[in-house]
C-alpha cells in the first residue's frame, strides 16, 4: 500500500486537530505517514501523538535551517520527500501556510493541486464549495501526485493505532528559499477559545449587535466555541480583520455555526454556508440567512443569548 504523506500542523511541537483530520482521511487513500518538520526534542512528542490516530511512519525533519524563513523551505522539505517515497497523495491543511505550501509544492513537482477540499474519498476523489458556495463540486487529479489542502473540519479525527516509527530526513534547503525572511514575531494574544478556522462550534456576531459583542462572547463561551463577525461588524470596528468570516475574510466550516444579527449577505454566506448545522437569531424574520438555516429563531439576539446561556450554564452544572 503506497505511503500518503500528512504535513504535522503544529505549534511548537503541540500537533494541531486538523492534522489528525488529514490522518484519518489518509487511511482512506494508503498508509499514513507524518511529517513533521520542527525541533528534534520535540519529534517523540509528536510521533506518540499522530501514531493514535494511524500514522505508521514519522519523517522527522529538523527545522534548524528553516524556521527563520517563510514557507519556501517546507516546500523544498516536501518536494524531497515525495522524490524518495512515491506517495499516492500529499495532504496538507487548507490554511493560508498550507495552500502556499501546496501550490509551491505542486509546481516544484509537476503535479496537479486542489485546495479547499471539504471532503476526500478513495482514488482520492474531492469534494469543494465553489464559485461563493453555490455549486459543490468533485473533482481529481490527473497528473502526476495528488496535492490537496483540506478545509478544517472536513472529517471527524478517528483513532487507529499506527507504528509511528521516526524516521530522520535530512533535506537540503537552497539558498534561492531563504529569501524571504522572518526578521520579527510576536504571539497572538490568548484567549482561551478555538482558533476560528478550526473550531467544531463558531459562534459569530453582525451589524445586529449594535457593537455589543457581550452576549455573543459568553453564549460562545458557555459551548467552547470560537467567535466570529460579519464583513459589517468588522468595518464597523467592532472587531478586528482576524475574526471576519465570508468571501474577504476566513472561511469556516464547523459542525456548528450560530449567526446572531448577520442578515445572510452572500459576502458572508460564502464564508460559512458548509458548515454542518446552522442556527440563526435574527429580529427580521425575512433575513437572507433564514433560507440557509437548520434551525431559526426570530427574535432580539440581546434577549435570546443570554437566555440561552443562562440554561446551557445551567444544564452544564
Amino acid at each position: 500500500m503506497s505511503e500518503v504523506l500528512v504535513l504535522v500542523d503544529h505549534v511548537d511541537g503541540a500537533v494541531r486537530k486538523p492534522t489528525y483530520e488529514l490522518l484519518t482521511i489518509a487511511k482512506r487513500l494508503g498508509e499514513p505517514s507524518a511529517v513533521f518538520i520542527g525541533g528534534p526534542d520535540k519529534a517523540e512528542a509528536v510521533a506518540e501523538a499522530v501514531k493514535k490516530y494511524g500514522a505508521e511512519k514519522v519523517y522527522a525533519v529538523d527545522d534548524a535551517d528553516i524556521k527563520g524563513f517563510l514557507v519556501a523551505p517546507k516546500a523544498e522539505v516536501l518536494q524531497q520527500l515525495v522524490e524518495k517515497v512515491s506517495p499516492a497523495a500529499v495532504l496538507l491543511t487548507a490554511s493560508a501556510e498550507g495552500k502556499e505550501i501546496a501550490g509551491r509544492l505542486a509546481v516544484k513537482i509537476d503535479s496537479g493541486l486542489i485546495t479547499d477540499a471539504v471532503d476526500v474519498q478513495a482514488g482520492p476523489v474531492t469534494t469543494q464549495s465553489v464559485f461563493a458556495g453555490n455549486y459543490t463540486v468533485q473533482a481529481k487529479v490527473t497528473k502526476g501526485t495528488p496535492i490537496i489542502a483540506v478545509k478544517p473540519n472536513a472529517a471527524a479525527p478517528e483513532e487507529s493505532a499506527g507504528a509511528g516509527a521516526v524516521e530522520q530526513f535530512a533535506a537540503t534547503i537552497s539558498d534561492s528559499a531563504k529569501k524571504a525572511q522572518i526578521v520579527a514575531s510576536q504571539p497572538r494574544e490568548a484567549t482561551g477559545r478555538p482558533e476560528l478556522t478550526e473550531a467544531a462550534i463558531v459562534v459569530a456576531g453582525g451589524r445586529g449587535t449594535g457593537g455589543n459583542f457581550d452576549e455573543v462572547e459568553n453564549f460562545a463561551d458557555s459551548l467552547g466555541a470560537a467567535v466570529g463577525a460579519s464583513r459589517a461588524a468588522v468595518d464597523s470596528g467592532w472587531k478586528p480583520h482576524a475574526f471576519q468570516i465570508g468571501q474577504t475574510g476566513k472561511t469556516v466550516s464547523p459542525q456548528l455555526y450560530v449567526a446572531n444579527g448577520i442578515s445572510g449577505a452572500i459576502q458572508h454566506r460564502a464564508g460559512m454556508q458548509t458548515s454542518k448545522t446552522i442556527i440563526a437569531v435574527n429580529k427580521d424574520e425575512e433575513a437572507p440567512m433564514f433560507e440557509l438555516v437548520d434551525f431559526g429563531v426570530v427574535g432580539d439576539l440581546h434577549t435570546v443569548l443570554p437566555t440561552a446561556t443562562e440554561e446551557i450554564n445551567k444544564r452544564k452544572g
